[in-house]
C-alpha cells in the first residue's frame, strides 16, 4: 500500500501538462504563423507581376519593348516605379492612343486591379518611387498658407496661380489642376511626368507636398470666390504674359509717341 500511495500523481500535475502543452502551442504557432505569412504575401506579389506581365505585353511592350528597355517610340521603364505606372495609367495617358509631343488625359480603360498589377511588374524591373498611402497625401491638418507659397514658387510658372494650366513650348503644355485627385497629384510631384520636374522627399519633404495638395484643394475647391487678379479666362502664363507685352509695351509706345508730338510742338511755339 506504501508503494502505491508513493506512485500516486500531485493533483496539480494534469495542470502543469495543460500548461505546457499551451505554451508549446503559442511558441509553435509564433514560429510559423509569420513565415506563413510572408510566404503568402510573396506569392500575391509574384502572382500580382505574372499577371501585370500579361497586361503588358498587350497594351505597353510596342512602345516600351518587351522586358520594359524603351524603343525610339517610349522609354525605358526601369526604376520609374509602381507611382508612375498608377498616374500615367490611372489618368488615362497611358497606353496612348497616337504619338504626340504630349499624352493627353483621357478615359481610363484599365480597372485599378489591373493598375496595381501592371505596376508591380514595371516595378518588378527595377527600385523607384511607390504607390503613396493615403497618409502621405490626405491633406487633412495641413498648411494652406505654406502650400500656396510652394505652389507659387515651383508650380505657377507652368500651371498658373490657380492651376488653371498654360501653353509651355513645342507645343506641350501644363495641364489644369482641377478635378485631379490627392494621390495622383502626389504622385506626379514624385514621379514628375511629361515636362514636369520630378520632387522627391529629398526634394521637397512629404510635408510641403501636402501643404500644396491642401493648398490646390482651397483654390479649385469653392468656384464663385474670386482669387484675385484678371485671370483672362485662365487661358495660362503664356497668353496672359503674351497680353501683358502687346497691350503694356503699346501703351508705352503710345505714351512716348504723345510726349514726343507734345515736345516738338512746344519747341516749335
Amino acid at each position: 500500500m506504501k508503494k502505491l500511495s508513493a506512485r500516486r500523481r500531485h493533483p496539480l500535475a494534469a495542470v502543469v501538462v495543460l500548461l505546457l502543452a499551451l505554451a508549446a502551442t503559442g511558441g509553435l504557432y509564433a514560429a510559423f504563423a509569420p513565415a506563413d505569412k510572408a510566404q503568402a504575401d510573396e506569392t500575391s506579389q509574384s502572382l500580382a507581376i505574372e499577371e501585370g506581365k500579361k497586361l503588358y505585353a498587350v497594351g505597353c511592350a510596342s512602345c516600351h519593348g518587351t522586358g520594359g528597355q524603351g524603343s525610339t517610340d517610349g522609354p525605358p521603364l526601369a526604376g520609374v516605379g509602381a507611382a508612375a505606372v498608377d498616374f500615367q495609367v490611372g489618368t488615362g495617358r497611358m497606353p496612348m492612343v497616337a504619338q504626340g509631343v504630349q499624352a493627353p488625359k483621357k478615359k481610363v480603360v484599365y480597372t485599378q486591379a489591373q493598375i496595381d498589377q501592371l505596376a508591380a511588374f514595371v516595378s518588378s524591373l527595377g527600385a523607384g518611387p511607390s504607390i503613396p498611402t493615403k497618409d502621405q497625401y490626405s491633406p487633412e491638418g495641413a498648411d494652406i498658407g505654406n502650400g500656396g507659397e510652394l505652389f507659387r514658387n515651383n508650380c505657377a510658372q507652368c500651371h498658373n496661380f490657380t492651376g488653371q494650366g498654360g501653353a509651355l513650348t513645342d507645343g506641350k503644355y501644363a495641364p489644369k489642376l482641377q478635378g485631379v485627385s490627392q494621390k495622383h497629384l502626389y504622385e506626379a510631384m514624385t514621379t514628375g511626368p511629361q515636362n514636369m520636374p520630378s520632387f522627391p522627399d529629398t526634394t521637397m519633404p512629404e510635408k510641403d507636398k501636402k501643404d500644396i495638395i491642401a493648398y490646390i484643394n482651397a483654390v479649385n475647391g469653392d468656384k464663385t470666390v474670386n482669387n484675385g487678379g484678371l485671370t483672362l479666362g485662365g487661358l495660362g502664363p503664356v497668353s496672359e504674359g503674351l497680353f501683358a507685352w502687346i497691350f503694356g509695351l503699346g501703351a508705352l509706345i503710345v505714351v512716348a509717341i504723345w510726349v514726343a508730338a507734345r515736345t516738338a510742338k512746344a519747341k516749335k511755339s
